[in-house]
């Protein structure tokens, strides 16, 4: 807990044992639940995740919008705080993100990755597609996202009944960020250290890419 708020983290998870190991044992101990939502996992990330404390929940239709649906709805804390099982995002910065969400009077802040702490994190195609999709979201929608692909989230949990959430792919990262907006809550950036994955890379990163660009352009204008 902080100050009195249970706080509750969500990992999706797509085969990701190795992953979600080294996130589940990185872990602060002022959280106080860790849901795990296993999307159609053949290897053993479900077993792992137990056996260090975490509660699995399925969600047998598969995509990364759809697995977090399920573990949002089944999160209990007073703030919800999202990570990725590669181990890309730190979870020691959790206590910290929580006080600047507290601090700053915020309902949902996500957090900015850029200027990368370790350049050789993320190759030069993702720099670039993370550049498109952030400008051009900005562009669309008039925001002010310094990182609109981020996938660490730090919110209030009752925030989630203003947002309207549609998309069951990769564009829910995005998704997520400008419903905070345009329902005008409290909003804002925090940057983190960005690591390397651990285990197999998932993103298909120019299928991804183009239908997070076509998503954005469908939301503008209703389409979703």
């Amino acid at each position: 807990m902080v100050r009195d708020l249970k706080l509750s983290v969500v990992i999706p998870c797509y085969n990701e044992e190795r992953g979600v190991r080294g996130v589940l044992e990185r872990m602060p101990a002022v959280v106080d639940e860790v849901v795990v939502v296993d999307n159609n996992c053949t290897d053993r990330t479900a077993e792992v995740a137990r056996s260090l404390g975490a509660r699995v929940v399925e969600q047998r239709t598969p995509g990364y919008g759809a697995a977090y649906k399920a573990g949002l709805g089944s999160a209990s804390g007073d703030v919800v705080i999202t990570l990725d099982g590669d181990g890309t995002y730190p979870p020691e910065e959790i206590p910290r993100l929580v006080q600047v969400l507290l601090d700053r009077g915020l309902e949902f802040l996500s957090t900015c990755r850029f200027p990368l702490s370790d350049p050789g994190a993320m190759g030069w195609t993702n720099r670039l597609g993370n550049w498109v999709l952030t400008f051009v979201s900005g562009v669309l929608f008039r925001t002010p996202i310094r990182d609109s692909q981020s996938g660490m989230w730090v919110f209030r949990r009752e925030a989630l009944q203003r947002l309207h959430l549609t998309s069951d792919g990769m564009a829910f990262s995005e998704e997520i960020k400008l419903e905070a907006l345009l329902n005008k809550l409290p909003f804002g950036e925090e940057h983190i250290p960005y690591g390397d994955r651990l285990g197999e890379v998932k993103l298909r990163k120019w299928k991804d890419g183009f239908d997070n660009l076509a998503f954005l352009v469908r939301k503008r204008f209703g389409w979703v």
